[in-house]
């Protein structure tokens, strides 16, 4: 028997994401919900060649339910995921509320899948796990099988990040902007951003904190720490540009032993989850247009930084829908049934 699988927030970007790559990767699913918001409730969305009607989440019995996919907001994830969990059901959480809870495990599985085995044995865990943030995920990837060679000591990224890592409405006023600009017109004030998006960079995600970082640039540091290693030195600039799809980002490494641009790249080819485009020449490295779609991490540019010694340069790209969000969720479910994980209804 397969298992039953809930996706919270269906009709959302991610939601839908997440229903696409389940009937893409044929996830052994013998029942999948579709759920949002009663304001949502009835809505028809996309799961394969099936059409799912959503039901309402306020109301719905998750007994019996394996796997929930949760993109519903922090919010929600506060209140109604530890009441879901305590039912036996699993939590996969996009959220940042549980990401730094030191009893949830923040996975993504091909850089620290191995926490999952001493969850998996406590009988008292929560049965929630975090998904990490979009910059997060396809910093760690790409940098995971460098630091098992070489060891990391410090990070510098700076983010160049889509207007869909904002949702609907950040893609709604980048298009509106835009259309707004090519007839002549005024682009409008914008709501979801501070500053114009259209043909402008915003140095500016999620709230400021009081050392002058953004929230944003808070997690790529906090959460890259306690996927991959507490001890490596994160800096970050986040930055919002005018792609609707993919995030990129300029990566300078320091490591604590030496590492060639040449060892890194062929490091990088042999790992999980990495595309490697490095060619010296108009065009031989990955751009947000190329990750669309894709469930690779684009990893271009690797050179060697001769300012400081055993540094790298790297440049990184992902589709921040699927890697950064719903790709990831459905891999770590992936993982916990490789791992031995059957399903309640099967036991």
């Amino acid at each position: 028997m397969g298992y039953r699988v809930a996706v919270i927030g269906a009709t959302g970007n991610v939601g839908r994401e997440v229903l696409n790559i389940l009937a893409e990767r044929k996830f052994p699913a013998d029942e999948v919900i579709a759920l949002a918001s009663s304001k949502s409730t009835g809505r028809e969305i996309s799961y394969g060649d099936k059409i799912l009607k959503a039901k309402n989440l306020d109301d719905f019995d998750f007994k019996g339910v394996d796997f929930a996919i949760m993109s519903a907001g922090s919010s929600v994830s506060k209140d109604l995921a530890p009441r879901i969990g305590a039912s036996g059901c699993i939590v996969i959480d996009n959220s940042s509320f549980w990401r730094y809870d030191s009893n949830v495990p923040l996975i993504v599985p091909e850089v620290n899948a191995h926490v999952l085995d001493s969850w998996l044995a406590n009988p008292h865990r929560t049965n929630i796990i975090a998904n990490p943030n979009c910059s997060t995920a396809q910093l760690v990837v790409a940098l995971k099988p460098l630091h098992d060679f070489a060891k990391i000591k410090r990070v510098v990224v700076s983010t160049y990040q889509s207007v869909s890592g904002a949702g609907k409405e950040g893609i709604d006023e980048l298009w509106n902007q835009t259309k707004g600009i090519f007839v002549n017109d005024s682009p409008g004030n914008g709501t979801k951003f501070p500053k114009q998006i259209a043909f402008n960079v915003i140095p500016h995600i999620d709230v400021f904190m009081e050392d002058g970082s953004t929230k944003e640039e808070w997690k790529v540091m906090a959460e890259t720490k306690k996927i991959l290693d507490p001890k490596i030195k994160v800096t970050c600039t986040a930055v919002r540009v005018p792609v609707f799809v993919g995030h990129s980002e300029a990566v300078n490494i320091e490591f604590e032993n030496p590492i060639s641009a040449d060892e890194a790249r062929d490091i990088l080819r042999e790992a999980d989850g990495i595309s490697v485009i490095d060619k010296r020449e108009p065009g031989g490295y990955a751009t947000p247009v190329e990750s669309v779609g894709d469930d690779a991490t684009y990893v271009s540019r690797i050179r060697e930084d001769s300012t400081i010694e055993n540094g790298l340069n790297i440049w990184v790209v992902s589709d921040n829908l699927r890697k950064g969000a719903a790709l990831n969720t459905i891999q770590i479910a992936e993982t916990l049934i490789a791992k031995g994980l059957l399903p309640r209804n099967a036991a």
